[in-house]
């Protein structure tokens, strides 16, 4: 089964499409006819893999973590995409896609944000290459996140606070839609996951997709061989797990194991563990599973990690989902948080809360001493340490390593 690329509608199986305005068609259209063919030129590879490299700071590291290893008893290898300019995988895409928006002619850039890396490096991208830049953040995450906010906004971007609802990464992509309604002609939305109307899943997966091609070198390099055993990321809407999954989607031998956020667990009211909670439906422009009522309202996530407080899940994911290609785990925020505590004390490398959700898989799957585990650590932590501060100060944290 082809996992990795939608078929002509933009379904990865059941899910995917384009559910979108009218008003939308001409931009949507215009991309699902042109991406390809403008991402895969030789110009736009040449500008677009320089930049990587040179500007990036491309290939990242793949790190064996030794005393993470030693702790778990198997080969743990981590995937360092915290060390990216700007602080996570996030500029892989928005580069990439601000790239596409110069080659379309578009002067506007537009992205929404919930932790605030997108933003960070949407606005970065902008700057560079002289576009102007707006960004859609719910009003909780601009305070959650502040560092990030001032970053957007010394980089020239436009913060623009999302207020209704649950005033998160959900009320931020509704407030960008409505904005790309009002702007279709001059506007590019550089939407910042796997999710969205089609080609916006696959666009954002091709962009990812360096992170695996860059696995499957660095390993082969370290120990003689292309594939891990396991693959480990986190999944809200899912871009750095689509990046770290790609190439290994359809090598049967490489098992996927996903991490979303449970929050204060599946059955509290307050989780955004989509897999485990969300049934077939329409949510920003595709068909996906979606955290909702029986009528169909949405129901508001939650998780400690702004990246991964949405109610849905990228198409890409939800097949691998259902049809078991991947193995999914609900992480709740104590867990979350230990883990990073963890691999600080264990490594010297204070990850993104988001990150912490996929090292805790390592205490919920058994492994192999002889296994070699690749965990996507997607992001660093330097957003996150006011959260982290309040639970050491508080002593609601307490773990041993």
């Amino acid at each position: 089964m082809n996992y990795k690329n939608p078929d002509e509608y933009g379904y990865y199986g059941e899910f995917g499409g384009a559910f979108i305005p009218e008003m939308l068609y001409p931009n949507v259209e215009e991309l699902q006819k042109k991406y390809l063919d403008i991402i895969e030129s030789e110009d736009f590879q040449r500008e677009y893999q320089d930049l990587l490299k040179n500007y990036v700071g491309r290939s990242t590291p793949l790190y064996y973590a030794e005393n993470l290893s030693d702790k778990y008893q198997t080969q743990i290898y981590l995937k360092r995409e915290d060390l990216n300019h700007t602080g996570a995988h996030k500029i892989n895409n928005a580069l990439g896609q601000v790239l596409l928006a110069r080659h379309l002619g578009k002067r506007r850039i537009m992205a929404e944000t919930g932790a605030g890396q997108h933003g960070v490096a949407t606005a970065t991208a902008c700057a560079l290459l002289g576009l102007k830049c707006i960004v859609y953040m719910g009003e909780i995450d601009i305070q959650r996140q502040a560092p990030n906010v001032a970053r957007m906004k010394m980089l020239g971007a436009e913060v623009i606070a999302a207020t209704s609802g649950s005033k998160t990464l959900k009320d931020a992509v509704n407030e960008a839609l409505k904005d790309w309604i009002n702007n279709p002609v001059t506007t590019h939305y550089v939407i910042g996951s796997v999710v969205g109307p089609h080609p916006f899943p696959d666009l954002v997966a091709r962009f990812q997709s360096v992170i695996s091609k860059e696995i499957k070198e660095q390993l082969h390099e370290q120990t003689g061989r292309q594939n891990p055993d396991y693959v480990i990321a986190c999944v809200g809407g899912g871009s750095n797990a689509a990046g770290a999954f790609y190439h290994f989607v359809e090598e049967e031998n490489v098992k996927l194991l996903a991490a979303e956020a449970g929050g204060h667990g599946i059955d509290s009211g307050m989780s955004a563990a989509t897999t485990f909670l969300g049934t077939l439906g329409v949510l920003h422009g595709s068909k996906s599973l979606v955290m909702q009522t029986k009528d169909g309202q949405v129901i508001e996530p939650h998780s400690i990690s702004a990246g991964l407080d949405y109610p849905g899940i990228g198409p890409f994911h939800a097949n691998l989902f259902k049809e078991k290609r991947a193995e999914f785990f609900s992480i709740n925020d104590d867990e979350a948080l230990k883990s990073a505590f963890e691999l600080t004390k264990l490594e010297g490398i204070i990850p993104a809360l988001e990150s912490a959700h996929a090292l805790a898989v390592l205490e919920k799957k058994s492994f192999d001493p002889k296994d070699v585990v690749v965990i996507c650590l997607s992001g660093r932590g330097d957003k996150d340490m006011e959260t982290y501060l309040k639970k050491l100060e508080d002593g609601s944290l307490k773990m041993e390593v």
